[in-house]
């Protein structure tokens, strides 16, 4: 069934189809891309070299107000950050209303992933290995290395017990987002996907008597998206990269190293979503299996106190230590670093997911609840028992704090280690990199429309290059916050647009578990593919 064929031709219009009439005059056109640029470009290269500008005057007055309104503590200073109860709040209620879909549909995820039920016929752009492969390549990354670091650093190792079930109640955020995103997606004449939740949002509000609401909601995210796609998804990953290859390429010019990556990032970017999933679904297998590597290689050398390890993650979950503030504060650096490195709410997952050739939304939204389960519980577990084995989270120093403490449990092992690490960061901001431009991309393509794409496009490769120059400062905090501001319209979609969802994923498990899907041969969808 194809449930987006089904939808009312419902177009953003009023508030939507203002910003799009911009993209039509090119005076308009060229006031938008000015203001982009001055607002991302120029106040980084007017910081480089950390040189006092009137940038932090501009920026820190915006940044503390964000952060004031997404980091209020809930329950008295010791309490939750409002952001992290947001999300995970959702996360437990969409587990609790979709029947712990996480559990009960991760083996049928499992086959769908392998192709058994790709049919090559189906309407989108990519397959549900490459969908699945370009949206964790937005999310693996140095949340994964330096975040789990933090957690321990500050929550002590029991953080890791509430990481671990924010991201397995984060799977369903996950599943209902993407579901959303493929049912509520528009398909153009030339085959070209349009999705995510500025998508649903106004196609899904429009016929409960919300239009307007959807259409400022779906505004506001996608400004929030532009904001954090140019840069803490590109400009702080690409300035992490140059800073992880710097050393172990001493004398390395900063701009050279920014020139190639830059120039790597274009190839992809220009090619679109189809390019992107296809150097995702290689490149995104090929960094975890390193890093996986590196970490087994650490457990395996210290197995005798892996069981010692595991009892202290679990003891100090529910009985910590004075020092990392109670339990409410252990639960507060897991639950925060969850969110911030698997994105389950944030809506940037939708976007790619949207694209996935399929005409079952639901499919794609059980292969969606995968993402956290390989980046927060196996990818951030596998780091937090290589730190608390080798015990360098014991030492306060500032030098360790993030990378440095990833990478000291590296080096107790062996001596060269850090230099697979540096590796995998290069990989991972890359993925990360090449994932978010094409999140970019659709924010732009709703506010400018599809044929003004190649403005960002160039504007985003040049961000890149920038990001391995430039002092970021308060430019990262203000992206990054945008961020996450994200999860509040998306999240208020998802929550009205949920009853929805848990109607369809019931038919759906109906017509699976009567045997009433067609499933098809992997190597025949492969073949196809290739084509």
């Amino acid at each position: 069934m194809r449930y987006f064929e089904k939808m009312p031709s419902v177009e953003p219009a009023s508030l939507g189809s203002f910003w799009r009439g911009l993209s039509q005059r090119r005076s308009w056109g060229m006031v938008a891309l000015a203001a982009v640029l001055l607002l991302i470009i120029v106040p980084p290269a007017l910081a480089q070299d950390g040189g006092a500008t009137g940038v932090d005057a501009i920026f820190a007055p915006i940044v503390d107000v964000m952060a004031l309104l997404l980091f209020f503590p809930i329950g008295g200073e010791a309490g939750f950050p409002f952001i992290v109860l947001w999300l995970f709040v959702a996360a437990l209620f969409f587990t609790v209303r979709m029947g712990f879909i996480n559990l009960r549909g991760f083996r049928h995820a499992v086959n769908v992933v392998q192709g058994k039920y790709d049919d090559p016929h189906d309407e989108g752009e990519v397959s549900h290995f490459q969908a699945l492969a370009t949206a964790v390549s937005g999310t693996v990354g140095l949340g994964n290395i330096a975040g789990v670091a933090i957690a321990i650093q500050l929550g002590g190792p029991g953080a890791m017990v509430w990481l671990t079930l924010a991201g397995f109640c984060g799977m369903v955020t996950k599943f209902v987002e993407c579901s959303l995103a493929v049912k509520y997606r528009r398909i153009d004449n030339d085959g070209t996907v349009l999705g995510g939740p500025m998508y649903y949002l106004t196609r899904g509000l429009a016929p409960k008597g919300m239009r307007p609401l959807g259409q400022g909601l779906a505004v506001l995210f996608c400004i929030l998206c532009l904001g954090g796609s140019l840069g803490g998804a590109n400009m702080f990953q690409s300035n992490q990269a140059y800073a992880a290859i710097a050393s172990l390429v001493p004398g390395l010019p900063a701009w050279l190293f920014g020139l190639i990556l830059a120039s790597l990032a274009g190839f992809v970017i220009i090619g679109g979503i189809r390019r992107i999933g296809a150097v995702a679904e290689k490149l995104v297998p090929a960094m975890a299996l390193i890093y996986a590597i590196a970490c087994i290689f650490v457990i395996v050398a210290n197995i005798g106190q892996v069981p010692a390890a595991i009892s202290t993650i679990i003891t100090e979950a529910f009985a910590p230590t004075a020092a990392v503030g109670g339990i409410v504060g252990v639960m507060v650096q897991g639950i925060r670093r969850s969110s911030f490195s698997n994105e389950a709410g944030v809506g940037s997952a939708p976007i790619a997911h949207a694209a996935a050739r399929t005409d079952e939304h639901i499919r794609e939204g059980i292969v969606a609840l995968l993402e956290p389960f390989i980046d927060t519980i196996v990818i951030c577990n596998m780091t937090a028992i290589a730190i608390v084995l080798t015990g360098v989270y014991q030492d306060t120093g500032a030098e360790l704090s993030g990378v440095g403490m990833t990478a000291a449990a590296f080096e107790s092992v062996i001596g060269w280690f850090p230099i697979v690490l540096s590796v995998a960061v290069c990989l991972f901001a890359f993925s990360t990199i090449i994932s978010w431009s094409y999140y970019g991309i659709q924010a732009w393509a709703y506010l400018f429309g599809e044929r003004t794409t190649m403005v960002f496009k160039v504007i985003y490769v040049v961000c890149t290059f920038l990001g391995t120059l430039t002092s970021l400062g308060l430019i990262i905090d203000f992206s990054d916050l945008m961020l996450l501001g994200m999860a509040f319209p998306n999240l208020i979609g998802c929550y009205i647009l949920s009853n929805e969802i848990a109607g369809d994923l019931k038919d759906y498990w109906q017509r699976l578990t009567t045997g009433d899907m067609q499933t098809y041969s992997p190597v025949a969808v492969s073949s196809s593919d290739e084509s």
